[in-house]
């Protein structure tokens, strides 16, 4: 009886599933389900948390998940016992790496799916050769460093299998990881950041098969033979995988069409594939995770099927079950147990081993292969980037009994210590702002001395909604048959999430653009595309259709390098708000009213903002159907003056009327509307130069109908509005965001909630002004001024005129 009680009490208690409630006496940490679910809300309260605060050094969502695992662990909150034994009891610890070990098996279904077997096949010889050299060298240098190990802390260790993990955890480098650490210093589509990512591409398949086999040895416990049995039975179940599943998926794919939601059975039967495959890798001896990825790999990634699998599980999976895995590792992270001088020299030793081997290795084979010294640099530092992979490794040598405590430690601090010096180095060795940048170009504003020259334009669209407004724009920014020609480069904005599927999209970067080239695949795939086609062959216009894909924080960045590397002379911006069927604006996203501050503040060029009302129609209007009635608002100034000087253009177009409206101040009312101190010298120049430039307007048209010229005298700001008022039936205003000149400056006194548009272009669009007519608001690039553009938004801010208003 002594030896059953015994043994009664070092099996572990059951948990039932759910409680009866504190009002029956029950503790509901005692429950399986209310303890899973305030386990999953305080990782990712942590998560997310640390996420945030790590997010100014740039540094990937891995390691805030790494850290808080570790920090949830024995590490540090661990070492009070009571919370230990509250929040993560050893009877709980089932559950937990129950629901893990499911959310890795789909996320490596989700990795599958972003990796294209067909890439592969394209890797030169360059992104070949580095990986090659990226993988052997560091794990003849891991084996090596595993002898050390095994000598000192990991005495007992099974020699083969200890080998093996040692060098493949220190071989490994994140294909994930790497692509969100490029898409965030916008190096994906440089040389360097094609080199790591088919490099990366490479190395992350030789990883999973060197995985396989270290894993094939760790379980050599009954024969030898065991071994070779579980390697040739997963090479066994990919070749059957191969053979079966394709055709399956691609009968699926054909099935599911563009614009149509896909059949629940279809991602019903995928995901049953997944687990089904999960569950004979674990049977063979292998992880599950195996199977899922193998899946991932081979479902078609062409066609909405792929896009809607993702769309399905990637914020259940990423979001919620894999930051438990990452808990469930830390879990077993004890940095305790890296004690005294012997310890820390080994953990300094393996880092140093691991970083070695990597940019070493990388290094040289680029500068063998003729890449520039500061390009295989960052190509070394890009190659050490470690990330859940590596822990998927030491996590599975820990439970085979590979690892020991103090090894798995050293080795889980390696890879966090490895991955976060990635972003500084490379930033350090091969900053953007460091890369060549594109020799000056001669045109940066539309306004120029020889008008008949190309007219390069960036223009800029949110989604589908700014494609009709913005053809019918480009179509009268065509000006004559006489110019050179009008090149647009037209650029979707969208944000860089957390999201796999946004690093899917990035993921499809080419050579010749920046962010990067949209592939234009002639199929309804993408309409956006198919539209811009369309016009290109219709009106014999260049358009390049491309896509930005960048955090909302930088994505000026990727906008204003675009225009400056494509020689644009202006920039056209949508306005954050969308016209609505009763006419009022509604707010889209109020991140990108941010964005176009910061592109008017940085940009290179000309940038015009268009506050959509509906130009043109729903549609886009064909060529020979065009009528449209433009109205140029001119104060004075050099904002005034390039947009004149685009109306001229537009003017030149046989279905566009343009209409000039020159404001000029009363004499005697002259005392009434200045309210400021005006320097004489700057208005007497300002005078001068507009005086001069609309002689030469006027002597333009002199014989050209379609143009309209009057001067409108007005006494103050209320004048002018009922001007502006007889003025709104026209289809588009052309103004300046900085008009000048005494009527400017009383305008300028009026509350503006949009500063960005300026006095005139805020009037034309606040609620008080009834108009149908579209608006855009023009800035013309000027090199001799430096505009502390903070200060002028407060300044233009209603809290700074609140009182004379």
């Amino acid at each position: 009886m002594a030896s059953k009680d015994i043994v009664l009490q070092t099996c572990p208690p059951f948990m039932k599933p759910t409680s009866n409630g504190i009002f029956q006496g029950d503790d509901p940490l005692n429950f399986a389900v209310p303890l899973a679910i305030l386990q999953i809300c305080l990782v990712l309260v942590v998560t997310r948390g640390l996420a945030v605060l790590l997010r100014p050094l740039r540094q990937p969502r891995v390691i805030a998940e790494i850290v808080g695992g570790i920090i949830l662990g024995p590490s540090a909150l661990g070492r009070n016992k009571s919370y230990m034994h509250a929040i993560f009891p050893p009877k709980s610890l089932t559950v937990l790496d129950t629901l893990a070990n499911l959310g890795l098996i789909f996320f490596l279904f989700l990795a599958g799916l972003e990796l294209d077997p067909k890439s592969l096949r394209r890797t030169g010889n360059k992104a070949l050769g580095i990986a090659i050299a990226g993988i052997s060298l560091p794990f003849a240098l891991g084996i090596g460093s595993s002898f050390v190990l095994r000598e000192t802390i990991s005495k007992g260790a099974n020699g083969t299998s200890f080998l093996v993990f040692m060098g493949v955890a220190l071989s490994i480098t994140a294909f994930p990881v790497l692509a969100r650490i490029l898409a965030e210093l916008k190096l994906l589509t440089t040389d360097v950041g094609r080199m790591a990512m088919s490099a990366a591409a490479v190395n992350d398949v030789a990883a999973w098969i060197l995985l396989a086999l270290a894993i094939a040895l760790s379980g050599t416990d009954k024969s030898p033979l065991v071994s070779v049995w579980v390697f040739l039975c997963g090479c066994g179940f990919v070749v059957c995988a191969i053979l079966i599943a394709p055709p399956i998926f691609k009968w699926m794919a054909r099935r599911c069409h563009e614009g149509e939601p896909v059949e629940e059975i279809y991602i019903c039967a995928t995901l049953a594939a997944v687990l089904a495959a999960g569950f004979i890798t674990d049977a063979i001896g292998i992880h599950a995770m195996f199977g899922a990825f193998v899946i991932g790999v081979l479902v078609p990634k062409d066609g909405p099927f792929a896009g809607a699998l993702v769309e399905k599980l990637e914020d259940l999976v990423s979001g919620l079950l894999l930051p438990l895995y990452f808990v469930s590792s830390g879990l077993k992270t004890n940095i305790a147990t890296i004690q005294g001088l012997q310890s820390w020299g080994l953990l300094a030793l393996v880092i140093l081993t691991a970083c070695f081997g990597k940019i070493f290795g990388t290094v040289i084979v680029s500068l063998l292969c003729k890449v520039p010294l500061r390009e295989a640099l960052a190509l070394g530092f890009l190659m050490n980037s470690k990330g859940l992979v590596e822990l998927i490794v030491l996590n599975i040598g820990k439970d085979r009994k590979v690892l020991n405590d103090q090894t798995f430690a050293i080795m889980v601090l390696m890879a966090l210590f490895t991955t976060f010096i990635t972003t500084p180095l490379v930033i350090a060795v091969y900053e953007p702002a460091k890369r060549a940048r594109k020799a000056d170009y001669k045109y940066r504003t539309i306004e120029r001395k020889h008008p008949n020259t190309e007219l390069r334009m960036l223009a800029c669209y949110h989604s589908a909604r700014n494609i009709p407004s913005m053809l019918n724009l480009l179509e009268a920014s065509r000006g004559s048959d006489k110019r050179k020609g009008l090149c647009v480069y037209a650029m979707h904005l969208m944000e860089l999430s957390e999201r796999s599927s946004a690093i899917v999209m990035v993921n499809k970067a080419r050579k010749n653009g920046l962010p990067f080239w949209n592939n234009a695949q002639k199929s309804n795939s993408d309409h956006v595309v198919v539209a811009f086609e369309a016009y290109r062959q219709l009106s014999h216009v260049s358009i390049r259709p491309m896509r930005a894909i960048s955090s909302m924080g930088d994505m000026h960045e990727d906008i204003c390098t675009t225009a400056e590397r494509k020689g644009a002379a202006i920039i056209i911006l949508p306005f954050h708000k969308h016209h609505r069927v009763d006419g009022s604006l509604e707010t889209t996203r109020n991140d990108f009213r941010w964005v176009n501050r910061k592109v008017l503040e940085h940009a290179q060029c000309s940038v015009g903002i268009l506050v959509d009302r509906g130009l043109g129609g729903a549609t886009h209007v064909a060529a020979s159907y065009v009528s449209c009635f433009i109205t140029v608002l001119y104060f004075g100034g050099c904002d005034d003056c390039e947009a004149l000087a685009y109306g001229a253009r537009m003017a030149e177009h046989p279905g566009i009327k343009l209409m000039v409206i020159r404001f000029i101040v009363e004499p005697e009312s002259l005392g009434e509307i200045v309210t400021v101190n005006i320097d004489d010298d700057s208005s007497n120049k300002l005078g001068s130069a507009d005086e001069e430039f609309l002689t030469e307007f006027k002597q333009k048209i002199v014989k050209d109908n379609t143009i309209i010229y009057e001067e409108k005298v007005v006494r103050n700001a209320a004048d002018t509005i009922a001007v502006l008022r007889e003025l709104n039936r026209c289809n588009l205003f052309l103004v300046g965001r900085k008009p000048e000149g005494n009527v400017a400056l009383d305008l300028s006194r009026r509350r503006s909630e949009c500063p960005e548009l300026g006095p005139v272009g805020s009037l034309l669009t606040s609620p008080d002004f009834s108009t149908t007519a579209s608006v855009l608001v023009v800035q013309q690039y000027n090199s001799g001024e430096s505009p502390n553009f903070a200060l002028q938004m407060e300044e233009d801010s209603p809290d700074k005129h609140s009182e004379s208003s």
